[in-house]
């Protein structure tokens, strides 16, 4: 009762703070804010034609897609109607500007399919984002034209070093954070442009990563990177627009709303020409030398039998090119906890926030972590305290990578500081841990459709996933699939979860972790609406039934239990560990809470032993989830944890992070 009193009390707070922001009617020439609380963006955009007669222009011609019932006839009407717009708005001389470039006389001359694709490249409808809480980094949600839009900054050194914003890096933002009743607009100097090249095209037209590119384009792993849109994927508009209502999840009413495109989507991570010459690579042949070395080591068995087929995946430049490759899209913020998910939820006194992910170098995984306010690859440690050898790879932000454009059609690319590699010390040292592996990194389409990272969207909304049509999964005919948008007080971690529902059964691949003996574990939250799964590996039984439906309090007294005295805690973790279960950790919790760590005050969230394997290389892994009641049950499907033997069975014993 407590909790709930607070959180009333919380969102009574954002509501006051909500209403003090709108109430605001006050311009501040300076800071180029404006709230203009009484007007939507299309009635904003009206009342000054001096500066964006031409943008309305162009926005009445084109014509987004219309469902039965909408009263939407342009898409200048469309941003007069209810919703949650960021409108980033050329001014007349921006459009002037484009029209002279370009060759076209005037607005009308522009052909309506590039007028339709420009329009949509400057409207996201799916959130309000203010500069305020978007300074440097990529906006949640894609814009209508499915690209997603980064905001970088810079300083003026002709005008005491002020902050100066770009959106994608060339339209620079002259007026921003103009609030209106259904969003932002941000006005801006410069029609955006999203280029349309496949990543590899775009990579090679980047002269600071020659090398990089060579070694991908003799690899042949060019061709991976150059798929865009499933032609077989198809939906209705109803079910795309107004979406298919009656799924019941988490005891909300909700809508499942399914994508119109099926995309392929990949991600990059580059060492730029100057980083590779700091450890003697000057030249693609000395790249070949130097993967040799690093992967006959990793590989011994495979040592000198591919060294001349470059193509074959089994090759050293092959492997050491795939493991910089993922075959999906993310932005800086989505490769390890970010946001006010890191800020209000990780606990970063005990654990450095972070993310394991399988790349395109089938035995080799990544370890992503989120260390005072950088993204780190292959880290391992708190903060500083990182051994020798064990610092990691800095990810480089947008802002610090330069004006070039690193987003492609099918992707984007990042520079690194340093070395990228799966080496002898990332298999046996920075990869032996336990690996939180989250739901929402389990299929790439989860991330290629844009469903994973999305805080604060409408919680009655499912993203859904058609039956085939889901990378590393397998779904049964009566399974629904769905991603749940994040939420900081869900008793799930990262606040997000997969909600499968129906008579289901699902089958999941895992990644590849180094080889060993690891303890599989699957972390769900428990509620009266779940199911009970029989779980298989490899189609193998797990044992007995999981029932989803039962909090830690069903198998033990709690009260019983002193949680500031460390003899109960391991007695406390010992009993629960016979029967099977762990208790949440203690690194991540929802704000709120007297303690705000799942270990101590989510009961509700609960961790399965499922099954104690071994791993080896070459070979697919995959986990089976059965529903064993009749009927339309639920799972809310949070993440999966890979635990080697040389943590759970140490002798110092598995830390509670």
């Amino acid at each position: 009762m407590r909790n709930k009193s607070l959180y009333f009390l919380l969102a009574v707070m954002l509501l006051m703070g909500i209403a003090s922001c709108v109430d605001n009617d006050v311009k501040d020439g300076d800071a180029g804010y404006y709230s203009a609380t009484k007007m939507t963006a299309a009635e904003l955009l009206a009342e000054h034609p001096e500066k964006y007669s031409m943008y309305i222009e162009l926005l009445q011609r084109a014509k987004p897609m219309l469902v039965e019932g909408d009263n939407v006839s342009n898409y200048f009407s469309m941003l007069g109607t209810y919703g949650k717009y960021t409108v980033f708005a050329p001014d007349n001389e921006a459009m002037k500007t484009y029209l002279a470039e370009n060759g076209y006389e005037s607005i009308q001359s522009i052909p309506e399919r590039t007028c339709d694709t420009i329009v949509r490249n400057h409207i996201v409808n799916k959130g309000a984002y203010f500069t305020t809480d978007y300074s440097d980094g990529t906006l949640p949600s894609m814009n209508m034209d499915d690209r997603y839009v980064v905001i970088t900054s810079d300083s003026d050194v002709n005008n005491n070093n002020a902050l100066l914003l770009y959106v994608n890096k060339r339209s620079l933002i002259t007026e921003k954070d103009d609030s209106v009743t259904n969003g932002v607009v941000h006005t801006i100097n410069r029609v955006m442009s999203a280029s349309n090249q496949f990543l590899p095209d775009l990579m090679e037209e980047d002269s600071t990563i020659t090398i990089f590119c060579q070694a991908l384009k003799l690899t042949n792993m060019a061709d991976s990177l150059t798929k865009y849109i499933d032609n077989t994927y198809y939906t209705s508009s109803d079910s795309v627009v107004k979406g298919v209502p009656g799924k019941r999840f988490g005891g909300k009413d909700m809508v499942a709303h399914y994508y119109e495109k099926r995309y392929f989507k990949y991600t990059a991570f580059i060492e730029p020409n100057e980083v590779l010459a700091q450890h003697g690579i000057n030249s693609l042949d000395d790249l070949i030398a130097h993967a040799k070395e690093v992967y006959d080591a990793t590989f011994p068995n495979d040592a000198g039998l591919y060294d001349d087929d470059y193509t074959n995946r089994k090759n050293p430049l092959n492997r050491w090119v795939s493991y910089h490759l993922m075959n999906r899209l993310g932005n800086y913020s989505d490769w390890a906890p970010s946001g006010q998910i890191l800020t209000d939820c990780c606990r970063t006194d005990v654990a450095d926030a972070e993310d394991f992910w399988q790349t395109m170098l089938s035995e080799g995984m990544v370890r992503f972590c989120r260390s005072m306010g950088q993204l780190y690859a292959n880290r391992k440690g708190l903060k500083n305290a990182v051994s020798q050898g064990l610092k990691g790879v800095r990810v480089l932000t947008d802002s610090e990578s330069g004006k070039s454009n690193q987003q492609a059609l099918n992707g984007r690319y990042f520079y690194l500081d340093d070395l990228m590699e799966y080496t002898t010390t990332v298999r046996d040292k920075v990869l032996n841990c336990r690996m939180r592996i989250d739901a929402t990194t389990l299929s790439a389409d989860f991330m290629n459709q844009g469903a994973r990272g999305n805080l604060g969207w409408d919680e009655n909304y499912l993203f859904a996933f058609k039956r085939g049509y889901i990378e590393g999964w397998k779904i049964s005919p009566e399974s629904f699939v769905g991603v749940h948008c994040d939420n900081v007080f869900w008793s799930s971690y990262l606040g997000n979860a997969v909600a499968v529902k129906g008579q289901y059964d699902v089958q999941i691949k895992l990644p590849n972790p180094p080889p060993g003996l690891y303890e599989i574990r699957l972390a769900y939250v428990s509620s009266e609406e779940r199911g009970v799964v029989q779980v298989y590996f490899n189609n193998e039984p797990c044992g007995i039934p999981v029932d989803l439906r039962k909090g830690v309090w069903e198998y033990i007294d709690l009260s019983t239990y002193d949680i500031n005295k460390e003899e109960d805690n391991l007695a406390l973790d010992k009993t629960l560990r016979n029967l099977g279960y762990m208790l949440g950790p203690d690194s991540y919790g929802k704000p709120g809470t007297d303690v705000p760590s799942f270990r101590v005050a989510s009961p509700e969230h609960l961790r399965r032993i499922l099954t104690t394997q071994q791993f080896t290389e070459g070979k697919e892994y995959w986990l089976r989830f059965r529903q064993v009641l009749e009927g339309d049950a639920e799972w809310s499907f949070d993440y999966i944890e890979l635990c080697p033997k040389s943590v759970y069975a140490s002798a110092a014993g598995e830390n509670r992070h």
